[in-house]
């Protein structure tokens, strides 16, 4: 998929960390990806049977959260899964496509063969025609999956777009090379860890074990046993005037590192999550949390449980202005 700038792009400067809009993808085939459990702990094996089940359960999950989400005052974009091809994952957007708001968008080399059917024209050209965004230009690294090398999104990366800083835990799914041109294409800098969980296998996307909101972070430092790792996560993060919500372990793997902070379309602040990982908080992480943004969660404990991601996963944030604003 290539896509040739329309115009020059320049660093408009600040940058704005949270978006009142959304894309989300309504599943058709969503079930157990064989193909990611591999690296994926979090994933659980169904019944052979229960394919069929899953999907219904996961279909009313997801359109409860968007209509959540839509009466929490959020703008949500969501586009209906095909038959063909078969992407038993697309619920999850945010891993092979970002938006940014000099108009640029950015698509990802995937590991697994078959979530690499997720990009697709249409979306992005129905994103301009119908929807009015602006797309001055298409940054295609997916051409790193002929190198064995990836890098998934916001599933690998955690943006600070107020400071442009990378977050980013390394992993089969998150290579330092292509993590380098990210950041050499959209002038980050690229803070790295490596990050296990309680049986050291090593945490496939970065966005299950922290989130970066506008005045907030939050983060499993527990997962991250090198102590100079740890440091310069930790500066980082009080550098830029972060209050830290540190997670467990134990937290971490009920998901409560995968949230993400976005405004209502009146200005509000809006942190999103899992009930599963709200219900894991104690009252002063909770406390702590409520002072910088209201909390809205939504139960997908099917999604969760046999797709190995949250409410994170299943929003890409779109930043790219629209047509005439």
């Amino acid at each position: 998929m290539n896509y040739k700038g329309k115009q020059e792009l320049k660093d408009k400067g600040f940058q704005r960390q949270t978006t009142s809009t959304v894309l989300m993808i309504r599943p058709l085939n969503f079930g157990y990806n064989e193909q990611t459990a591999l690296t994926n702990a979090f994933q659980v094996a169904p019944e052979p049977q229960g394919a069929k089940t899953i999907q219904e359960k996961a279909l009313q999950e997801f359109d409860d959260f968007v209509e959540g989400l839509k009466k929490s005052g959020m703008e949500v974009i969501t586009f209906n899964d095909t038959p063909s091809p078969y992407t038993p994952d697309s619920i999850f957007p945010n891993n092979w496509i970002t938006f940014h708001e000099d108009g640029r968008i950015v698509l990802y080399p995937m590991e697994a063969h078959n979530r690499r059917l997720e990009r697709k024209t249409q979306i992005i050209s129905a994103l301009e025609s119908e929807y009015g965004f602006e797309i001055s230009e298409i940054i295609d690294l997916s051409y790193f999956e002929k190198q064995d090398k990836y890098l998934e999104g916001t599933g690998s990366m955690i943006l600070d777009r107020q400071n442009k800083i990378v977050y980013a835990c390394l992993s089969t799914r998150t290579s330092p090379e292509v993590l380098e041109l990210f950041c050499a294409h959209l002038g980050y800098t690229s803070i790295c860890f490596q990050a296990f969980d309680q049986n050291d296998v090593p945490i496939y996307h970065t966005n299950v074990l922290m989130a970066v909101g506008e005045k907030i972070a939050i983060a499993c430092l527990e997962s991250i046993s090198n102590e100079k790792e740890k440091e310069n996560l930790l500066n980082s993060l009080l550098a830029t005037g972060k209050t830290i919500v540190e997670i467990s372990l134990k937290q971490m793997l009920n998901f409560a590192g995968n949230m993400l902070e976005l405004k209502t379309t009146t200005g509000k602040p809006l942190l999103v999550m899992s009930k599963q990982g709200y219900e894991s908080l104690t009252v002063d992480q909770i406390n702590k949390i409520e002072a910088q943004a209201t909390i809205f969660y939504a139960d997908i404990s099917h999604i969760e449980k046999y797709g190995g991601g949250s409410a994170r996963c299943m929003m890409a944030e779109i930043f790219n202005p629209r047509k005439g604003s």
